[in-house]
């Protein structure tokens, strides 16, 4: 009789779920060496091309085509990040154990840390005066403002197609819950914008019903500096809250109610911001405040790149004054 030999295959580890293994022929495609040089060699070419109109003019040309190169670098990473959305898409329509649903989970809060330093250098590099090189163009600023709005609205799908699939909260009032996440960071001389981004309209206050609902959520950092210029420490720093929220108010027309939006103020009312007693803020289990409207936006909910754009002209005014 023959013996017959039977193979088992040993369960995928959960850890490579979500991380299909890469071709390595990929890394010794010798192509991509070619397209480096490729790209060095047309860079230099544009220097050498310039037209003699002194050292200006070869540095314009170099800047311009260094600045094309970063956007097509941003490009292609904004491309990366978008693949790897649609492969936890896949991977979740193709779930089969609750093993699975953790990496899932697991695999979502990942990508999320991993695309802040992405939404970081675009706001940055867009917004942030200190930052932004000279010879970026508006044009050029406005395409990595778009890479980053893409990315924003792809990972808030993610997120409330989790939700519903039930791998993951975006409700704020549980403890484990993805509610919001970070899209950028910028700096506006001595303002330092931090920007979250609500994955559906969340209850301004999670313990009494206020009839608003906060979108985004700026952190606007200020960095004070003592007589010789140099930032104080970092105790000295002051943070201000900023928020984009909607309220649905009666329409005299009797088609329901009106969705309104606003950019507003965190104004602390419990604990009292100027109290010394730290009990006060011990005992408190959730910190209670009110919204201070500066600015209605209309009905139209704004994107968080141009609610962005609204906060910044407003605090670029309020610094002027």
């Amino acid at each position: 009789m023959t013996e017959t030999k039977v193979e088992v295959e040993s369960p995928a580890d959960p850890r490579t779920l979500c991380n299909p293994p890469q071709d390595n022929r990929q890394k010794l495609d010798p192509m991509g060496t070619h397209r480096e040089l490729e790209e060095s060699l047309l860079l230099l070419a544009d220097v050498a091309l310039a037209p003699p109109c002194g050292r200006d003019a070869s540095c314009s040309c170099l800047e311009v085509r260094q600045a094309g190169l970063g956007l097509q670098c941003s490009q292609q990473q904004l491309q990366g990040f978008l693949k790897k959305v649609e492969h936890l898409r896949d991977c979740l329509v193709g779930r089969n154990s609750h093993l699975e649903k953790q990496a899932l989970a697991a695999a979502v809060t990942t990508l999320l840390y991993t695309c802040q330093p992405f939404f970081r250098r675009l706001e940055s590099t867009a917004r942030s005066p200190a930052s932004k090189p000279s010879h970026l163009s508006a044009e050029v600023c406005s395409k990595l403002l778009d890479f980053s709005q893409q990315l924003c609205e792809r990972l808030e799908q993610l997120l409330l197609t989790f939700a519903r699939y039930g791998i993951l909260s975006v409700d704020e009032a549980e403890a484990d819950s993805v509610s919001h996440f970070c899209i950028g960071r910028c700096r506006l001389g001595r303002l330092k914008l931090t920007i979250f981004r609500y994955c559906k309209p969340t209850p301004y206050l999670s313990q009494v019903d206020t009839g608003l609902y906060k979108r985004m959520r700026w952190n606007v950092e200020r960095l004070p500096t003592d007589a010789d210029g140099d930032e104080e420490e970092e105790s000295d720093r002051h943070t201000d809250y900023f928020f984009l929220c909607c309220e649905d108010l009666p329409n005299q027309s009797d088609q329901g109610a009106l969705r309104v939006w606003s950019i507003g103020q965190w104004v602390q009312l419990d604990p009292d911001p100027q109290t010394d007693d730290l009990y006060d803020w011990i005992l408190c289990d959730v910190p209670r405040g009110d919204f201070q409207k500066l600015l209605c936006l209309g009905c139209t909910e704004p994107s968080s790149c141009s609610a962005t754009d609204v906060l910044q002209q407003v605090l670029l005014q309020r610094r002027s004054e």
